[in-house]
């Protein structure tokens, strides 16, 4: 049970659930890239959005099933046939889970145990479940470790936690091989455009202002979503049964920080930022040890102010991708 998933396997099988979403969905390109056969199983809410794999529909190599991961039935139907489990699917932000907590804790925490007990049915040979740093809560120095106790602040990285518990109970019950990351704030191509990189460049091509929360001052390291699926892609391999990977770049930054640089990219001056007032159970800062998933031989590649030039032009080059999002927000 600790030994790695057929390490230099050329190709497998993959269900990937909330594929359709950010990081899923760039996981998936990134997977068949590498020859492996994907089936993408989501329920295709407000954020599994269906052109960030539009690309893909002609690929034999490539299915989608559109199906919610609560249904039991459906999601064992899905996953017969496949190797592996790559499990996204989730409700991922904070503000939301304030509002709505109980959709929050249907979806992260029944939807995981739905998922480990059609894998323990269908007998897969991993179950990849993808976490956040967010359950750790905030730390004032230092770096939390995997080991760490959880200490969640909102009702997102609560259910979060859960859903990590569950995962990993399947494991320690009923043998069932899951490994656990746990990724700081991730940005890049296909991220909805509520999250704060996407929200501030999308509002500043559009010449509006930015909503920065309390002081700015909160502190949060940003890591390119290639680089966090590479990490993914290594853990589903090699990373040891019941164990934790916490993934991370090291790039701290304030959140006013991130602004200024933002605002440059955007040629955007700084009357273009609105302070608001800080919202409930707002975390300070965040940060991960990452010296498990580094010895497995993984390490960021993308420099930040880079990474984000990158994004931000992807965002301007784009405006089909985002702007149906927009319109579909506000009605």
């Amino acid at each position: 049970m600790l030994t790695p998933l057929r390490a230099g396997l050329a190709e497998m099988r993959l269900l990937v659930t909330g594929g359709a979403g950010f990081i899923g969905s760039n996981f998936v390109h990134r997977s068949l890239a590498e020859g492996h056969e994907v089936t993408v199983y989501d329920a295709l809410t407000y954020a599994g959005n269906p052109a960030n794999l539009a690309e893909l529909d002609a690929r034999s190599d490539y299915r989608f099933v559109h199906a919610d991961v609560c249904d039991g039935e459906s999601l064992v139907g899905a996953m017969r046939g496949h190797d592996a489990v790559v499990h996204f699917a989730a409700e991922s932000h904070v503000d939301r889970s304030i509002v709505d907590p109980a959709r929050f804790v249907t979806t992260n925490c029944e939807g995981t145990a739905t998922v480990c007990r059609a894998a323990l049915e269908v007998g897969v040979d991993r179950v990849l479940h993808v976490s956040t740093d967010e359950v750790y809560g905030s730390i004032d120095v230092g770096s939390f470790t995997e080991s760490d106790v959880l200490a969640p602040s909102s009702p997102y990285s609560a259910s979060k936690a859960a859903s990590d518990l569950i995962a990993l109970s399947y494991h320690a019950t009923y043998g069932l091989p899951v490994v656990v990351t746990r990724s700081t704030n991730n940005y890049g191509r296909f991220q909805f455009p509520e999250k704060v990189i996407p929200l501030f460049t999308t509002n500043l091509l559009r010449g509006e202002q930015v909503p920065l929360y309390g002081d700015g001052l909160n502190v949060r390291d940003w890591c390119h979503v290639d680089d966090n699926c590479a990490a993914l892609d290594l853990v589903l391999l090699e990373g040891k049964v019941g164990s934790i990977y916490n993934i991370g770049s090291g790039n701290e930054l304030t959140n006013r920080d991130l602004t200024d640089r933002l605002l440059a990219l955007c040629g955007a001056g700084a009357d273009r930022i609105l302070e608001v007032e800080d919202r409930l159970g707002h975390d300070r800062r965040y940060s991960v040890d990452t010296s498990r998933i580094r010895a497995l031989g993984w390490a960021p590649t993308r420099e930040v102010d880079a990474g984000l030039a990158e994004t931000v032009e992807w965002y301007r080059e784009h405006p089909d991708w985002w702007e149906p999002l927009l319109a579909e927000s506000v009605k």
